[in-house]
């Protein structure tokens, strides 16, 4: 691979833009994941394979047949319920993507 090096800024927020050229070398896009390794010879950046949770796929396709086979079921969230999520939820701040710390019992 040939050498490149681009310069990027930080942001106040500890943000930066990944430069296209190396978007490309890594072979990454919008919605990838990166990883930054740090050891000691310096810092390097390599692109994460996705990896499904295997849960997930089956119960995704769970819900598209029970929607296939009942779709009379489906039903709108009441105003009520919806105030209610939004009275408990009210300042919480959610990450999405933040990893799950301590025990998970499934």
């Amino acid at each position: 691979m040939p050498l490149i090096e681009k310069v990027a800024t930080i942001t106040a927020k500890g943000q930066t833009t990944i430069p296209k050229a190396v978007r490309q070398a890594l072979g990454a896009d919008y919605g990838g994941k990166i990883a930054y390794r740090i050891d000691e010879h310096g810092v390097s950046l390599h692109r994460v394979e996705a990896v499904e949770d295997p849960a997930l796929g089956a119960f995704l396709e769970f819900l598209a047949s029970d929607i296939r086979a009942h779709p009379e079921r489906i039903q709108s969230v009441s105003s009520d319920l919806r105030a209610r999520i939004e009275a408990l939820t009210a300042g919480l701040e959610v990450d999405l993507n933040a990893p799950i710390e301590g025990e998970v019992a499934l």
